[in-house]
């Protein structure tokens, strides 16, 4: 079931409505490539996809958005078991966006804002003034987002930097945060360059090269005062990281 809801262009500053409309899609059902002269923002109620922007591709589910900006050549295709259902918004601006946005947005709690959209078609005035005002509600809940994943990276490096000699995993620190683990670390990666896993694994290897190379510990203790338990394991993942063994690194470094 498809609905298309009428849209006059009246051509405000900021935020302008252009295309509304939302849809039951069947399986297998697909647009593009194609091309808009505006954004366009469909958000997921339900099911699963598939989206396509330039060379990139995404599997996108239930409380995420895909994003189309202007003459951007896109190809889109619901899921042929469970298939999606979205709600979509196209506009214009004439400045830049209130805030950033990336080929896929997770929010799931945007979706209040879009059933709300969905109610635009019982005003027969005022029908571009309702929606350009939920588009200004869901940049300020995408903007007040931006805070708290500053938050989440900022909680998740000080669970990292307290907590490392304890085998923390990035799976462990996501459950803490209440995020999904590829959520997360897209967040993570996003505002530190490089993945959560990354980031653990440097960490724990800096300070073992320093318990090592500056304390003059053995690689027994440290390895244990990293959260490696195995030696083995430890051993494998130094060398992998640094090139060379623990006690080749050392080595190496006294004589340089």
């Amino acid at each position: 079931m498809q609905c298309s809801v009428i849209i006059t262009d009246e051509g405000y500053n900021g935020l302008n409505p252009v295309q509304f409309g939302y849809e039951e899609c069947n399986k297998g059902h697909d647009y593009g490539p194609a091309e808009r002269t505006y954004w366009l923002i469909h958000f997921v109620a339900s099911g699963f996809g598939y989206f396509k922007i330039g060379d990139k591709e995404y599997a996108v589910g239930p409380g995420e958005m895909f994003i189309i900006p202007p003459f951007e050549e896109t190809y889109y295709k619901a899921d042929e078991e469970k298939p999606w259902s979205y709600i979509w918004i196209g506009f214009t601006t004439d400045k830049a966006l209130p805030a950033a946005l990336t080929d896929i947005v997770r929010c799931p709690e945007a979706v209040e804002i879009f059933n709300a959209m969905k109610t635009c078609d019982k005003f027969s005035n005022g029908r571009s003034a309702f929606l350009s005002a939920r588009l200004w509600d869901l940049f300020a809940l995408l903007l007040g987002r931006e805070k708290h994943h500053t938050d989440y990276v900022e909680n998740a490096l000080d669970c990292i930097h307290s907590e490392y000699m304890y085998g923390i995993t990035v799976e462990q620190i996501a459950e803490r945060l209440s995020l999904d683990r590829s959520y997360f670390s897209t967040l993570f990666k996003k505002k530190v360059g490089v993945s959560p896993k990354q980031y653990l694994l440097n960490y724990r290897m800096s300070i073992a090269a320093s318990l090592m190379l500056d304390n003059g510990k053995s690689v027994t203790v440290a390895a244990n005062s990293v959260g490696y338990t195995d030696i083995f394991t430890f051993s494998k993942m130094f060398k992998r990281h640094y090139g060379v063994s623990p006690n080749e690194y050392v080595s190496q470094k006294r004589k340089s």
